[in-house]
């Protein structure tokens, strides 16, 4: 069928995450798709709130049965005023809600085939198997991608058919490599040489590659696709260059994407030749057994009108009956799977698939969205052809622990759904829990009192940090049972951390990055603790050399580092620096501070006096631009000549070091005339003066204006350069004519310091960051990014997407069963790992602490030495007397915080000051603090007399 017209413009502020994941393409035929699905209890609401969000064009939904207790526990759209009312009906004005983009409407008759016509992507849920049968084959002869999605207690079944011969334009999440190119040479085969440290080994033989900005063989630029070979050298083969132009300088090389074809059977084929997706032959066995028990399932419906009563023996064993004679799955359509059924799993699956859980369908419902999606984009590789998915992990290891019949009884509750899986007495435990969760609090609370009025939400707006430990303290944590966190930064997951070590409470941690998500659990004394990953949290904020991004840029993220600094030094700090001698009412001229008066001229740059209007912004912005791309490099070439060679013989311009280019100022260039406008604008903005956003109006203006004088000009990039050499360009008279143009300049109102916004398209702050790193890259060869790409690196935007979001939430609520039901094995819990793009999730048992020793004694992590204060409170004396006699420790160093309370090597003098001190006395003298009201402990940390290096000893617990 048609799409709806996908023409209407994507509003990138709505969808800005979501688009560095799915990139606009995909996401203008996301919004142009139309979408039916039918069945709206937990899963397809799901579905549904997913694809709403990510802004499908329309979503048509389908579901006349009444709402019933047992919809509440898992369908977060319905309540008890929704009771014997549609589902679909009863969704659909909190689904319109989420996007009102997105135009949600309601089908109440039955699903037909000309019905189906309609619609590019068909999904059901909670289906009978006979209704699935009949819409996929309709489906499947008609061309529109089908689904059928199921829960059924903690597992879970998928099944996509996206038709025989359906194109995937775009197989993977990451984007087309792209180097820069040293060198190519004319021959037959062309050898292109990258420039050193570029990303060598991700090329393959028969990839496909284009080029962009290679001066002189410029034949090779925006051409067809060309196959490369991978030399040893890591060179490539380029075809034949023997004809094209002799290659000057720059250029890039860009993979260009492969399309790939999937061919799905339908529903009936598949039902007896099962393509599951797995990791392993075990696993593959696991889901053959899964996909018979829910054909099973679907049997006993059939038979008895109904499905197993909840954790009723009789009805399991019906099922398990009925899987052991359902016909044998086939290889192909000739050869039979010889696997045996595991009939306790069967078994295990009957007696819990009577409930829904939230959790799984959040799981599910996220997949099988993702699914939605990747048929209407043509972007990621979609399922072949089935998923299972079970968390039959949730249940006790002992069988004598399983509730019984009685405890899962229906109780006309919003959690009988629940309840089925569980039991009424696992859900009053989960009733008294009191979990400490993620950010943006007043709204999360807002939002969750929405979906179930029982819950208590209190809101907490203060950051979670060394700075509020005197809020979130020891009777804080003493009232809570656990944490969820889903933070942005590994400095504050460490911290959190680090907190939840010290209370000895769970920690349920999240996080995500586009397509790919983590759901990790930490039990106290069962589990390791949190560790960061050791490259991530080494990389993160780490800034590149001060030099290199200045002088000697090699990749895209240095001109974006140096672009981003340039923002903060002409438009906040020197603002702030002339406010502040303002206030002072000191002269500018009488400075002696080399680096403030290095950061002022460049802000006065080619004026003389304060801007007055636009023009004399633009000509500030003209100056600025001639000073950074033309008369800057001139001048960082006369140090540094194209021909300077080291005196090892090695040419100094080579390997990462690509030797600059000045560029000419061309208002024809977009790029040009946008780093001028969006500098012009900030320049106004800082000044009070009033800007423009007429792109004619300033190529006209341009016109008019002189072109800056270079002399005048000297002293500015003199300074700037920050080379010894340059001195002698900055003479005596240059800086006493500049300090006298800075001491007039500086004679009026405060100037506005400009705050650097990167959610603000209208503001030009991104703009000039956009524009000046790709001007950058122009001078240096290099390949740049997209305003997109720009963006994300600048901001620090970590790319997101509502079904990885909800993927997660949902895993991470199936450990939370587990930490909830009570004391359980590190071999219950899971680490969970996925890539929704790529098909692929992972869980496995978390390790366990490492154990430390020294001497006779063995911690962990999660261990402490603990040492009552005592009444009358001990002395520091008798504190390292305690240790020695208990714990055999003959302390050397005693810490608290980075107050030193104790060291061996002190002199008789000094250990006598100190050792009759009560412990609390003596941290008061040391800190300035006494313990706060309330605080049960203080932390020590020690060393001790004979230990490694390496040994790290448990804090010292003096409880108080």
């Amino acid at each position: 069928m048609d799409a709806l017209d996908a023409s209407k413009l994507l509003d990138e502020e709505l969808y800005s995450r979501q688009l560095y994941v799915l990139g606009s393409p995909a996401m203008q035929r996301i919004q142009g798709a139309r979408v039916l699905v039918s069945g709206l209890q937990g899963l397809g609401a799901e579905v549904a709130k997913n694809l709403v969000l990510m802004g499908v064009g329309s979503l048509t939904l389908h579901d006349p049965h009444p709402t019933c207790w047992s919809d509440l526990a898992a369908q977060f759209l319905l309540s008890e005023q929704d009771l014997e009312r549609s589902r679909a009906e009863a969704s659909q004005e909190l689904l319109a809600q989420l996007n009102r983009a997105v135009q949600v409407v309601v089908h109440t008759g039955d699903i037909t085939e000309d019905l189906l016509l309609d619609f590019q992507v068909v999904v059901l849920t909670a289906a009978k198997l006979e209704e699935q049968l009949k819409v996929g084959t309709l489906c499947h002869k008609h061309g529109v991608c089908f689904l059928a999605a199921d829960t059924r207690g903690l597992v879970g079944q998928l099944f996509c058919d996206f038709g025989e011969d359906f194109t995937v334009q775009d197989p993977t999440e990451a984007e087309p490599l792209t180097a820069a190119i040293q060198h190519i040479s004319q021959g037959s085969p062309g050898i292109l040489t990258l420039r050193k440290g570029a990303n060598t080994h991700y090329f393959r033989d028969g990839d496909l590659v284009t080029f962009s900005g290679i001066e002189g063989m410029v034949e090779l630029n925006d051409c067809d696709p060309r196959s490369i070979h991978v030399r040893e050298d890591g060179s490539l083969e380029i075809g034949d260059t023997t004809t094209f132009s002799r290659y000057l300088r720059g250029g890039a090389i860009t993979e260009v994407k492969r399309p790939k074809t999937v061919r799905h059977k339908s529903l009936d084929t598949a039902l007896l030749q099962p393509h599951v997706v797995a990791q392993s032959s075990q696993e593959v066995h696991h889901a053959h057994c899964l996909h018979q028990a829910f054909c099973a399932l679907h049997k006993f419906q059939h038979l008895h009108g109904r499905p197993p009563q909840p954790w009723d023996p009789v009805d399991a064993e019906t099922v398990v009956g009925l899987a052991r004679d359902l016909e044998p799955l086939k290889r192909t359509e000739e050869e039979p799977l010889e696997e045996p059924l595991d009939e306790a799993l069967v078994r295990t699956v009957a007696l819990s698939s009577a409930g829904v859980l939230s959790p799984m369908v959040a799981m599910l419902g996220a997949v099988a969205a993702q699914e939605v999606l990747k048929a209407i984009s043509r972007k990621f590789m979609p399922l072949d052809q089935w998923l299972y998915f079970d968390a039959l992990d949730c249940l006790p290891e002992d069988g004598e622990l399983l509730p019984s019949p009685e405890d899962c009884a229906l109780r006309g509750s919003r959690y009988d759904g629940q309840i089925a899986v569980f039991g009424a007495g696992f859900q009053e435990k989960l009733r008294r829990q009191h979990y400490l969760l993620r950010p943006k609090a007043e709204v999360a609370a807002a939002a969750a009192r929405g979906l179930n009025p029982d819950l208590q939400v209190i809101p907490l707006t203060y950051p979670l940090d060394p700075t509020t430990e005197h809020i979130y303290g020891d009777n804080f944590f003493s009232r809570v049972d656990g944490v969820a966190a889903a933070l942005d930064s590994f400095q504050a997951r460490r911290y959190v951390a680090a907190r939840c070590t010290h209370y000895l409470k769970p920690l349920l941690e999240a996080g995500t990055s586009g397509t790919w998500g983590s759901a990790t659990v930490f039990m106290p004394h069962v589990t390791e603790a949190y560790r960061a990953p050791a490259s991530a949290a080494a990389s993160e904020d780490a800034p590149y050399p001060v030099c290199t991004v200045r002088y000697f840029p090699s990749t895209a993220e240095h001109t974006l580092q140096w672009a981003r600094h340039e923002f903060e030094e002409l438009f906040r700090l020197s603002a702030e620096t002339i406010n502040h001698h303002q206030q002072a009412h000191t002269s500018l001229a009488d400075m002696d501070e080399p680096q403030t008066l290095t950061l002022l001229k460049p802000v006065l740059g080619v004026l003389r006096v304060r801007p007055q209007n636009w023009q004399d912004c633009v000509a500030w912005a003209l100056g600025h631009w001639k000073l950074c791309f033309h008369y800057g490099i001139k001048q960082l070439l006369r140090h540094f000549p194209p021909n300077k060679v080291l005196e090892d013989g090695t040419p100094f311009w080579s390997g990462p070091k690509q030797c600059p280019q000045p560029l000419e100022f061309d208002t024809n260039q977009d790029t040009h005339l946008l780093y001028v406008l969006a500098a012009a604008n900030l320049y106004a903005q800082m000044h009070g003066l009033p800007g423009s956003q007429d792109w004619t109006a300033l190529r006209e203006l341009l016109k008019l204006l002189p072109q800056p004088d270079p002399q005048q000009m000297a002293p500015i990039f003199a300074s700037n350069l920050e080379l010894a050499s340059a001195s002698a360009e900055f003479g005596p008279e240059q800086q006493k004519e500049l300090n006298k143009a800075l001491e007039v300049w500086s004679v009026g109102p405060p100037l506005k310091p400009l705050m650097f916004e990167k959610d603000d398209d209208s503001n030009f702050h991104v703009d000039f960051v956009v524009a000046a790193a790709s001007l950058r890259c122009q001078n240096y060869g290099i390949p740049p990014v997209n305003r997109a790409q720009s963006k994300r690196i600048v901001g620090q935007i970590i790319p997101a997407i509502a079904t990885t979001t909800a993927a997660v939430a949902g895993l991470l609520g199936l450990e939370l069963y587990k930490v909830v039901s009570g004391p359980r094995p590190r071999s219950a819990f899971r680490h969970s790992y996925l890539h929704l793009a790529e098909n692929y999730l992972i869980r496995y048992m978390p390790f366990a602490p490492a154990i430390q020793t020294f001497h006779h004694l063995k911690w962990t992590s999660w261990d402490r030495l603990k040492v009552p204060a005592g009444q009358p409170e001990r002395t520091l004396e008798s504190l390292l007397a305690h240790l020695q006699e208990q714990h055999g420790l003959r302390v050397r160093i005693l810490l608290h915080g980075s107050a030193l309370l104790y060291a061996a090597g002190w002199s008789p003098e000094k250990q006598a000051q100190h050792l009759p001190l009560r412990v609390t006395e003596l941290v008061q003298q040391l800190t300035g603090q006494a313990p706060a009201p309330g605080q049960r402990v203080l932390v020590l940390e020690l060393s001790c007399e004979g230990d490694d290096e390496d040994t790290a000893f448990p804090p010292l617990h003096y409880e108080l």
